[in-house]
């Protein structure tokens, strides 16, 4: 069965990087579209960054120019790059795969395997 790990999250102070990683497993990992999500506390979840099989990506406007998602089909990897961390990052975040090939402006909602979160916490 699909199964997704994410790893690299921790404590940074504000205008710092973390690199957050995630394996996947369990299928064909080059044919499917991934994503990063994050949740804070009292807050939905949203969507940070897609990236599609032909490595087409889209950003949430509110990470656009400090994050950069990609991944290595070689090693079954998804990343994602945080640079220029705000407080407003601190968040569980999450690695997500879709069914879907190609991006479309509806595919945050056909994400249906999940990791289980890493934590990022960004300070003054």
């Amino acid at each position: 069965q699909v199964q997704l790990g994410e790893s690299g999250g921790g404590s940074v102070q504000a205008g710092g990087s973390l690199r957050l990683s995630c394996a996947a497993s369990g299928y064909t990992y080059r044919r499917y579209c991934m994503g990063w999500f994050r949740q804070a506390p009292g807050k939905e979840r949203e969507g940070v960054a897609y990236i599609d099989s032909a490595y087409t990506t889209r950003y949430a406007e509110s990470v656009k120019g400090r994050f950069t998602i990609s991944r290595d089909n070689a090693k079954n990897s998804l990343y994602l790059q945080m640079n220029s961390l705000k407080l407003e990052d601190s968040a569980m975040y999450f690695c997500a795969a879709s069914g879907r090939t190609w991006y479309s402006p509806d595919l945050q909602f056909w994400f249906g395997f999940w990791g289980q979160g890493t934590q990022v916490n960004v300070s003054s």
